[in-house]
C-alpha cells in the first residue's frame, strides 16, 4: 500500500489530544504542478482554437485592417461610405471625445470588415475544396483549369495551418441520387450473378427506386443539410458500437514493428522509447503542431481528436467511446498484473531512459497478481453484452471502479509481454505469422481490447500495436506509429549497451499496483469470455510474407496503378483457388469531406473479370493486355468516385438505417447489405516517407498491419506498398472453413503478382533474373 499513500495529499489520525493532520509536501507538489500544467494546456488550447476560427486569416491581420482604416481616415477618406459615422451615433460613449468616439467606431467598422473578408475567404476555400476534378484527369497531364485551381487554392489556404486548420473549410459529404446509386450497385454485382439472378436483382432495384427509395432519399436530403456529413455518425453507431460479438479479431486491427532491425534487443529500453516518442507526438498533436495530412488538398483530421486518452465502454445494446482531455500516465500490464505509470513528474515529461527505468521497475516486480486479475482482459476480448453487465455489476464501485478507471482513462495501454517475436529462427515465414497472432490477439487476455490501441513490447525488444476501430481508421493510427517508429531509431536513439540515453532522476516514485477484488461469480463470467476468445483465436489463420520480386517501381515503369495492379492480381488469385469471382471489398477514404472516413471500393468489376478469365483461358497476349488495361482504368475511376462521395455501399447503408427508423422493410436493401464479403482488402499506406531514409537504411522497413477475415469463408488481406520494391502482404481467414488456406492463398497472390507483370513487360522479365520472395535488403558495410 505505500505506493498508493504517495497519491494521498494529506493523511489525519483522531488521537485523545484531537486530530493529527500530516501532510504531504510532494503530493502538494505535484498536484499544483499538474494545475500548472492543465491550465497551460488550456491556453494553448484557446490560442489554437483563435489561431483555427480565423483561418485562412491570421490574428495580426486584424491589426492590419485597423491600421489601413485608420490610416484612410487620417487622410480624410471614408472607407466605409457612411458607416462608420452610423456607428458612431449609436454608441453609447458619450463621455469619449468626439476622436475617441471615432477611432472606436472605427475599430469596430474595422472588425466587422475583418471577420467578413475571414468568411469570405472561408467560404472561398471552401468551395476550391469541392472541386475534385483533377483527380480524373489523365497522370501528368494537367488542365489549364486545374492549374488555375491549385494557384487559387495557394492563395487561399494561407501560411502554416495548424492540424484542425482546414476542418471549417473542408466541404460536406455529397448525397449521389439514388438513381445513381441503384445503376452503380447493377454494375458492380453483374460479375457475379447469371442471368436469372441478375433479372431478378434488377426488377427489386427498381422497385425500391421508384418506391420507397425517393422517400428514404428524402430524408436523409434533409440529414445531408443538417449534419457535416450524413454517414459518419451512424457508420461509427451501428457498424462498429452496436457490434455485440467480440471485438477482438473481428474489429480491431494491428501494426508490426521494423521487418529487419530491432534497435535494441533490451524490452524496457524499447520501451522507453517508444512511449516517449508517442508522448511527443500526443503533445504535438494537443498543440496542433503536425502538419495536415494532403494528397493535392488537405485531409480531414477530425478522427485525430480521440486518438489519446479514449476507450470503448461496453452497453447491453450500444457500446460509447469516451474521451478525456488530459491524462498523465499509462496503464501496463505484465504477468497478469496492471500497473499505473505516470510519465510526467516535477512538472515535466519524463525522459526515454527515466521511463525504461520505471518498466524495469515493473519487470523486476516479483508480486503476484491478485486474485481473478491475471485474466480480467479477457472480458474486452469476448461478447460484449456479458462484458456489459459485468462491468455495471462488479466494477461500478469501490477498489475495482478506481482500478478500472485507470485503464480507462491512461492515455494508452502497454503490454510487456514475456514471449519473443519477430522474423527469427529456422523458419522466418512461420515466426511471422506468429508475431501477426500475437498482435491481433496475444493470449485473449494479455491485451485491453477497448482502449484507443494498445503498444505491446516483446522480451526481444521488438514492438507491435494492437488498435480499436471505432473511433478513427487504421491510417490516422498508422501516422502515429510512424513517427514512434522513426522517433525511437533516428531521432532518440540507443546508447552502446542498448539502454536509452539520459539520466534518472532517483526521486522517482515506483509505478503503482492496481488492486482488485473480483469475486467468485466474476471470475467465472472472466473464463466464459476467455473461452468465447480463445476460440476465435484459435480458428484465426493467418500468414504474412514480403514480395520482393518487384514493386511498384516495375508496375509504374507499365503506366499501370499500383493499387489496381495489386487488386487485380488478388481478383486473379481468388479465382484461381476458388475457381469463381467474388464480392470484393477494397477500403477507400472519404477524408477529402468533413468527418470523413471510408467507403466501399467494389473490385471485381466485368472488367476484371473478364481479364481474368482471358489470362487464365490462355487468350493472345495482346488480347489479355488489352483487357487488363480496361481492368485497371475502371479500377482507378471507381477509387476515385468513391473518394469523391460517389461510392455505392455508404449511401445504400444509411438508407438502410432510415429505412429501420420509419420501420419500413425493403427487400433490396435488406439482400444487399446481407451479402457476403469473402474478400476484403485494404491497403496501409506510408504517409511519412521523408522520416525514413529508406536508400541509406534499406532495413528499417516496416511490415505494415492487418485485420481478420470478414467472412467466415473469406480472407481478409491487407497489403503494404513499400519504397520501389517491396510488398508485404497480411492474409487472414479462419482454419474451421476448409475451402480457405492462407498460405496456399499467399501462393495464388504471388504467381498472380510474376504472371501479370510478365504479360505486361514480357522482355523486362527474360532479362533480369528472379528474385527470392523472402530475400533481405542488403545492408550497406557502413552501418
Amino acid at each position: 500500500m505505500a505506493e498508493a499513500h504517495q497519491a494521498v495529499a494529506f493523511q489525519f489520525t483522531v488521537t485523545p489530544e484531537g486530530i493529527d493532520l500530516q501532510l504531504s509536501h510532494q503530493a502538494l507538489t505535484e498536484i499544483y504542478l499538474s494545475g500548472v500544467r492543465s491550465w497551460k494546456k488550456r491556453i494553448v488550447r484557446l490560442k489554437n482554437s483563435v489561431i483555427t476560427g480565423v483561418y485562412p486569416a491570421s490574428p495580426s491581420s486584424w491589426l492590419f485592417v485597423v491600421i489601413a482604416i485608420l490610416a484612410t481616415m487620417y487622410t480624410r477618406s471614408d472607407p466605409s461610405m457612411g458607416l462608420i459615422a452610423k456607428i458612431q451615433e449609436h454608441l453609447p460613449l458619450y463621455y469619449l471625445n468626439i476622436i475617441c468616439q471615432a477611432v472606436v467606431s472605427a475599430v469596430l467598422f474595422s472588425t466587422m470588415l475583418w471577420l467578413l473578408l475571414i468568411f469570405t475567404m472561408r467560404l472561398c476555400l471552401k468551395q476550391l475544396l469541392s472541386y475534385h476534378r483533377w483527380m480524373f484527369e489523365q497522370h501528368g497531364k494537367m488542365s489549364n483549369t486545374t492549374k488555375v485551381w491549385v494557384a487559387l487554392v495557394r492563395i487561399f489556404s494561407g501560411r502554416k495551418p495548424l492540424l484542425y486548420s482546414y476542418q471549417g473549410s473542408l466541404p460536406n459529404l455529397p448525397l449521389p441520387t439514388t438513381k445513381d446509386t441503384v445503376k452503380r450497385y447493377l454494375e458492380s454485382v453483374r460479375p457475379l450473378m447469371d442471368d436469372t439472378q441478375f433479372e431478378r436483382m434488377t426488377k427489386l432495384a427498381t422497385e425500391f427506386e421508384t418506391t420507397l427509395g425517393n422517400r428514404l432519399q428524402w430524408y436523409l436530403k434533409l440529414k445531408a443539410l443538417w449534419a457535416a456529413n450524413y454517414v459518419s455518425d451512424w457508420w461509427e453507431e451501428y457498424v462498429y458500437l452496436r457490434g455485440r460479438s467480440p471485438i477482438m479479431v473481428n474489429s480491431n486491427y494491428y501494426g508490426m514493428d521494423f521487418l529487419y532491425v530491432t534497435p535494441t534487443p533490451i524490452q524496457a529500453a524499447r520501451a522507453g522509447n517508444t512511449i516517449h516518442a508517442m508522448l511527443l507526438y500526443r503533445r504535438k498533436l494537443n498543440k496542433e503542431e503536425i502538419k495536415p495530412v494532403s494528397t493535392v488538398i488537405p485531409l480531414c483530421a477530425a478522427q485525430c481528436e480521440r486518438m489519446f486518452n479514449t476507450t470503448r465502454t461496453p452497453g447491453e445494446e450500444t457500446d460509447t467511446v469516451q474521451h478525456w482531455q488530459d491524462s498523465d500516465y499509462v496503464a501496463v500490464y505484465h504477468r497478469g498484473r496492471y500497473f499505473r505509470l505516470r510519465v510526467y513528474h516535477s512538472g515535466r515529461l519524463l525522459s526515454p531512459r527515466e521511463i525504461e527505468f520505471q518498466i524495469q521497475r515493473i519487470l523486476d516486480d516479483t508480486s503476484p497478481p491478485s486474485k481473478g486479475e491475471e485474466k480480467l482482459g479477457a472480458l474486452t476480448a469476448g461478447d460484449r453484452i456479458p462484458w456489459a453487465k459485468a462491468r455495471v455489476k462488479y466494477f461500478s464501485s469501490g477498489v475495482n471502479k478506481r482500478s478500472l478507471d485507470c485503464i480507462e482513462k491512461a492515455a494508452f495501454f502497454v503490454t510487456l509481454d514475456d514471449d519473443e517475436q519477430g522474423m527469427m529462427g529456422d523458419d522466418p515465414a512461420a515466426s511471422l505469422d506468429r508475431y501477426a497472432k500475437s498482435l491481433l490477439h496475444g493470449k485473449c487476455y494479455d491485451r485491453w481490447f477497448d482502449k484507443s490501441f494498445s503498444v505491446v513490447f516483446y522480451k526481444n525488444g521488438k514492438n507491435g500495436m494492437n488498435a480499436e476501430h471505432s473511433w478513427a481508421d487504421a491510417p490516422v493510427v498508422a501516422h502515429l506509429w510512424e513517427y514512434a517508429l522513426a522517433t525511437d531509431s533516428f531521432q532518440l536513439g540507443y546508447n552502446a549497451e542498448g539502454h536509452c540515453k539520459g539520466e534518472v532522476d532517483s526521486s522517482l516514485p515506483k509505478p503503482q499496483k492496481l488492486n482488485w477484488e473480483i469475486p467468485p461469480e466474476c471470475e467465472e463470467l472472466i473464463s466464459q469470455s476467455l473461452a468465447v476468445a480463445q476460440n476465435l483465436a484459435d480458428d484465426v489463420d493467418f500468414h504474412v510474407f514480403s514480395f520482393r520480386d518487384f514493386g511498384k517501381g516495375k508496375v509504374k515503369k507499365c503506366r499501370v496503378s499500383p493499387d489496381a495492379f495489386i487488386q487485380i492480381a488478388l481478383q486473379l488469385a481468388y479465382y484461381r483457388e476458388r475457381g469463381s469471382f467474388c464480392l470484393t471489398y477494397e477500403a477507400s477514404m472519404t477524408r477529402l469531406f468533413r468527418e470523413g472516413r471510408t467507403e466501399t471500393v467494389r473490385s471485381c468489376t466485368s472488367e476484371s473479370s473478364a481479364f481474368v478469365q482471358a489470362l487464365d483461358g490462355e487468350e493472345p497476349a495482346d488480347v489479355s493486355r488489352r483487357l487488363f488495361r480496361a481492368a485497371s482504368e475502371k479500377h482507378q475511376q471507381l477509387y476515385r468516385m468513391a473518394m469523391t462521395g460517389a461510392g455505392i455501399d455508404r449511401h445504400l447503408f444509411c438508407l438502410y438505417v432510415v429505412s429501420k427508423y420509419l420501420g419500413e422493410e425493403s427487400p433490396f436493401l435488406k439482400e444487399v447489405l446481407s451479402e457476403p464479403w469473402r474478400l476484403s482488402t485494404s491497403q496501409t499506406p506510408v504517409q511519412q516517407v521523408e522520416l525514413f531514409d529508406l536508400v541509406n537504411h534499406p532495413e528499417y522497413i516496416s511490415c505494415g498491419g492487418g485485420f481478420g477475415p470478414v467472412a467466415d469463408d473469406g480472407y481478409g488481406v491487407s497489403y503494404c506498398i513499400v519504397g520501389d520494391n517491396m510488398i508485404n502482404f497480411h492474409i487472414s481467414c479462419k482454419h474451421s472453413c476448409p475451402q480457405t488456406d492462407a498460405h496456399k492463398f499467399g501462393a495464388q497472390i504471388r504467381k498472380a503478382l510474376r504472371d501479370i507483370l510478365q504479360l505486361l513487360s514480357p522482355n523486362q522479365q527474360e532479362k533480369e533474373p528472379k528474385k527470392t520472395g523472402e530475400s533481405r535488403p542488403e545492408v550497406k558495410k557502413d552501418q
